[in-house]
């Protein structure tokens, strides 16, 4: 990886994106959405922008260049126009743990997978471009804007992924993966009528969103699937856990939590840990719990990988 070219990319798309902007008083997120048809062909660029794209291509910049090269333009975008909560992407040091719980407690080298809330697509490709294993990935996004960025980038880096506009909480017609990722989107969801359908469905005033899309997940999976999900560090404990514990008891395992620390979100409330279940089978394998105290701390790291190992070749049936 080339991280000179990177920076190239940045800087180049980042001009086009604000040169874009203030031509269309738009806002820098739409501007992408424009520069990324524009580099891909599209008449009405100025020769400016199209100089840049010149530059750009030129670089030849392989998908998880492209990747960190969008990356950089989110975070400064952020600086100004900063997305709400639920729609930032995943960062890259979660990514990875995501992408290695994927690739160490799966077996096939062929995988379906389905990310819910699939966002910008940074995990998407972060998965895409790394992992080991020929994936076959869905993302579903419900929000307008998240769908054309991340598409546009898909396109834009050749990548593969696919990605679907739909409120996820609502059934879809769907093939069974094999995974489901998801940095569950936190909060109520508004439409009792919809939520009533689950198990999960609380009596009183809305569900929460993440265990509706929770018990959703499940239904998309193959037998002996897993879901790997990020959800509220409180996710056991909360006021409609209850409901949630119950609904998990007939249908999956929890084989691993995995606890992030709190700097990473900035706000101790809107902590998130990693949470794996796994289709509920005859053999119930003891959970795997550990806290990952620090992402960037390569001793602390290698420890989280050694106990995972031990744990994983003591439990035959993962």
């Amino acid at each position: 990886m080339n991280f000179e070219k990177i920076e190239a990319a940045y800087e180049l798309i980042l001009e086009n994106s604000q040169l874009i902007e203030n031509k269309l008083k738009t806002h820098i997120y739409d501007a992408l959405i424009e520069q990324n048809s524009f580099y891909l062909g599209a008449d009405g660029a100025d020769d400016r922008v199209k100089a840049n794209n010149d530059k750009l291509r030129q670089l030849d910049l392989t998908k998880e260049e492209w990747r960190r090269a969008f990356q950089f333009l989110f975070i400064k975008a952020a600086q100004t126009e900063q997305l709400q909560a639920n729609h930032q992407f995943t960062p890259d040091a979660i990514g990875f743990i995501l992408l290695y719980l994927m690739e160490q407690l799966t077996n096939s080298d062929k995988l379906d997978i389905l990310e819910i809330g699939s966002g910008t697509g940074n995990l998407a490709y972060t998965l895409l471009n790394n992992s080991s294993k020929q994936l076959d990935y869905l993302g579903i996004e419900v929000d307008d804007l998240l769908i054309d960025l991340s598409a546009s980038i898909a396109e834009v880096m050749g990548s593969n992924a696919q990605f679907l506009q739909e409120d996820a909480v609502r059934p879809q017609i769907l093939k069974e993966s094999d995974v489901i990722l998801s940095d569950l989107p936190v909060g109520f969801y508004p439409n009792d009528d919809i939520a009533k359908r689950y198990q999960v469905a609380s009596s009183e005033g809305h569900t929460y969103a993440h265990h509706l899309l929770m018990e959703q997940s499940l239904k998309y999976l193959k037998k002996d699937g897993l879901a790997i999900l990020l959800a509220p560090a409180n996710l056991l404990t909360s006021q409609q856990s209850p409901l949630l514990k119950k609904w998990l008891q007939g249908y999956a395992d929890i084989i691993a939590v995995i606890t992030l620390p709190d700097k990473i979100f900035g706000n101790p409330a809107n902590a998130k840990s990693i949470f794996v279940l796994k289709k509920q089978s005859d053999h119930k394998p003891e959970a795997f719990v550990y806290p990952l105290t620090d992402l960037q701390d390569k001793a602390v790291l290698a420890d989280f990988i050694e106990n995972f190992t031990k744990w994983k070749s003591e439990d035959r049936h993962l």
